[in-house]
């Protein structure tokens, strides 16, 4: 069985290679073949220029000029990916990268499609603010509300899925930036992929630079455009049908991906 990694970067020069090594290092102590793919969203600084200056095998640093969100950067690395196992985290290290060995071996145990990093599982170790928590609840309860999916954390930035899973998803998303992770997800539950299982992770999230006032439910824009995101995806899944194969014609994704390739956008130069 053969994994690839996604790790989404931005405006990562000072941490990136640490980074890297990190989780490369944590998937040479597994027993998997793999590959790291690491996506550099915007050369808005010099995160992509550090990254390549790892020579790894099989790692791959690729990425494209202008900013255009996780969610996008992510898709396009599992657009390169070879693996079985399609898996990302999130670069900055509030996650531990030896999570990743944990949440494939629940892949292969649970014959699972996708297997979700949880906060709320209880083994997980979270250092993470009440606030915090507090909003995670609540986004909880919505997405069970609006999708029926009985997922407890869909943000945490850690998950593997399986390949002919994304074969059938990618093309039909729209998410860029935010709730990306929940549009997967519902699309993936709506189209009949309904094994999904949480696994626990460990997160030392820092938020010391944060003030009150980001932490405030509609005083933080990030949260403001996930809730609006969240509440589109829903609309296009269950009114506007937008996701079903017979609106194959109207899906962009793969339309606006390949634009940017033929422009020369991205790269791995």
């Amino acid at each position: 069985m053969y994994v690839s990694v996604i790790v989404p970067a931005y405006k990562q020069e000072k941490s990136i290679t640490k980074d890297i090594e990190n989780i490369y290092e944590a998937m040479s102590k597994t027993r998997w073949d793999f590959e790291v793919i690491v996506v550099v969203d915007g050369f808005l600084d010099k995160t992509f220029n550090e990254a390549k200056k790892l020579k790894k095998k099989n790692l791959i640093v690729t990425g494209y000029k202008s900013n255009y969100g996780k969610g996008f950067a992510v898709r396009y690395g599992m657009k390169l990916a070879k693996g079985d196992f399609i898996a990302f985290i999130d670069s900055g290290m509030d996650i531990n990268p030896n999570g990743i060995s944990m949440i494939l071996e629940h892949m292969e145990w649970y014959n699972a499609d996708i297997i979700v990093g949880s906060k709320w599982h209880l083994a997980s170790k979270v250092n993470y603010p009440f606030i915090r928590k507090v909003y995670s609840w609540g986004y909880h309860f919505l997405i069970w509300l609006l999708f029926n999916m009985r997922i407890r954390d869909t943000q945490t930035g850690l998950k593997v899925y399986k390949r002919a899973v994304l074969e059938k998803v990618l093309p039909r998303l729209l998410i860029k930036r935010f709730a990306f992770d929940v549009e997967i997800l519902a699309v993936a539950y709506y189209l009949g992929f309904n094994r999904i299982y949480e696994a626990p992770v460990e997160i030392d999230l820092n938020l010391k630079d944060s003030n009150f006032r980001d932490n405030l439910l509609f005083m933080n824009a990030e949260i403001r455009k996930i809730l609006l995101d969240t509440l589109a995806v829903f609309y296009r899944l269950k009114i506007l049908r937008y996701y079903d194969d017979a609106n194959k014609r109207k899906w962009i994704y793969d339309k606006e991906l390949e634009l940017r390739i033929n422009t020369g956008e991205m790269t791995n130069d």
